[in-house]
């Protein structure tokens, strides 16, 4: 009997064994999104926003304590892992294509493309108010105490009115020329992309039968219903184990693609589903109508606005990651909300069709939808009802919205545009704060 005992506990062990590397691999999806995640934001945060605190940009997370991240200037990356063992993830650094999880492998051209327009903002200097200063300083939580501040996280705003700086403000670290990620507006210069290949008669709107391998219902979805989110395709945008968006961005070379192959779940233009998935693919349908990948939006929309700092990052095989990874200065966001207050009017040369900005805007009836207020790649504040979305705001307000409550507010009745960026994980879902500095001023 206890020569049995090494037999039993020997198989026991290897029962254990077996158990912790089936558990690991039925994780590790989830584990690879949190490195992902990290070395991403190493790298980012490193190369092109040049700051030295990656750690402060990580979301509270139980899995946090446990990553090892390393940057290596030598050769540009940032490779993180759970104590140095498990599910690795590399990131690695280009000038013109950001930063890049996983491997890469991009033919295409990825020579920086030089500014040919002027951003006025730029080198602007600021005509201070008292009372835009004070509504800042509201935004910027002064009157909180430091861990109710902490929560709030805002790290820049800019306040434009006529297209004169009439407030800015920055917290301690960040300047002017500091990169701040849009995350999720940049589905509104996706839109802005969008309006310039109309406005050069390279596609429209209507156009379908936008990738190769479609050739069932999905041949149906137009350049519309991507931008609008209403193409029907299978998604889930919540942010946890094996789903689209996670193992888009964190474990697919080819997002585009990934995105191409889910199935229909709706028929196109009969439900609207947020999808960052959809705003991804349309950049690589885009990029191939004009045989362009990793320059197509710096061509299009940075360089003619003069953003010289702004870079969107690209994925594996060089399609730009159109849904979340646009980097650029507070003054250039507050440049693009200028850009679109002006209906596409930049340095007096029309860029956008006329019209293009009131039309994306505008929330139109789609049968079911989830997204109260969802246009063109911009949220407005009139949802197709009629009804308002903040009803302390105009009723032609729109904004583009991202992740940890960066916002650019436009309001073309009082010419205004306001720009808030920041980090405000434990505020999902809650306004940031500057919804009413955006009320104030809108009175």
């Amino acid at each position: 009997m206890r020569r049995r005992w090494p037999r039993v506990l020997a198989g026991l062990l290897v029962v254990l064994v077996l158990l912790a590397v089936g558990g690991y691999w039925y994780e590790r999806p989830l584990l690879r999104t949190g490195t992902g995640y990290a070395a991403h934001n190493a790298c980012a945060l490193t190369f092109i926003a040049k700051r030295s605190n990656p750690e402060t940009d990580l979301p509270p997370n139980p899995l946090v304590p446990y990553l090892s991240t390393t940057v290596d200037e030598s050769d540009s990356t940032a490779r993180t892992s759970i104590k140095g063992l498990l599910a690795k993830q590399t990131a690695t650094y280009d000038p013109a294509t950001g930063c890049t999880v996983g491997d890469r492998d991009i033919a295409t051209d990825t020579t920086q493309v030089p500014a040919m327009g002027t951003n006025p903002l730029a080198t602007q200097s600021v005509t201070t108010d008292a009372e835009v200063d004070r509504l800042i300083a509201a935004a910027f939580g002064d009157e909180l105490n430091p861990a109710e501040r902490e929560r709030l996280g805002t790290r820049a705003v800019v306040v434009v009115q006529d297209g004169q700086i009439v407030g800015e403000r920055y917290a301690d670290g960040f300047t002017q020329d500091t990169p701040q990620l849009g995350w999720s507006m940049t589905k509104s210069v996706t839109n802005l992309l969008t309006g310039r290949l109309v406005q050069a008669g390279a596609v429209s709107l209507t156009d379908d039968h936008l990738r190769p391998e479609w050739t069932d219902g999905r041949s149906a979805i137009t350049v519309d219903q991507l931008l609008r989110m209403t193409s029907g395709l299978e998604w889930d945008e919540t942010y946890s184990l094996g789903t689209p968006i996670t193992q888009m961005l964190y474990g697919e070379r080819d997002m585009a693609g990934y995105v191409a192959s889910q199935k229909s779940a709706h028929a196109p233009g009969s439900y609207q589903q947020y999808s960052s998935g959809s705003t991804t693919l349309l950049c690589a349908v885009l990029g191939s109508r004009v045989k362009a990948s990793t320059n197509l939006v710096p061509a299009q929309v940075l360089a003619p606005l003069g953003l010289s700092s702004a870079v969107l990052e690209t994925d594996g095989v060089g399609n730009p990651v159109c849904s979340s990874y646009l980097w650029a200065t507070p003054r250039e966001w507050a440049a693009l909300g200028q850009f679109a207050l002006q209906d596409g009017v930049w340095g007096g040369q029309r860029l956008l069709p006329e019209g293009w900005m009131k039309d994306s805007t505008t929330t139109k009836a789609v049968a079911q939808t989830e997204e109260k207020g969802y246009a063109s790649g911009w949220w407005s504040n009139t949802d197709a009802d009629g009804s308002l979305v903040e009803p302390t705001l105009t009723p032609d307000t729109y904004s583009m919205q991202g992740h940890d409550g960066q916002r650019v507010y436009v309001v073309p009745s009082k010419r205004l545009v306001v720009v808030r960026l920041g980090f405000s994980p434990d505020m999902a879902g809650e306004d940031p704060a500057i919804s009413p500095l955006v009320a104030a001023l809108s009175d």
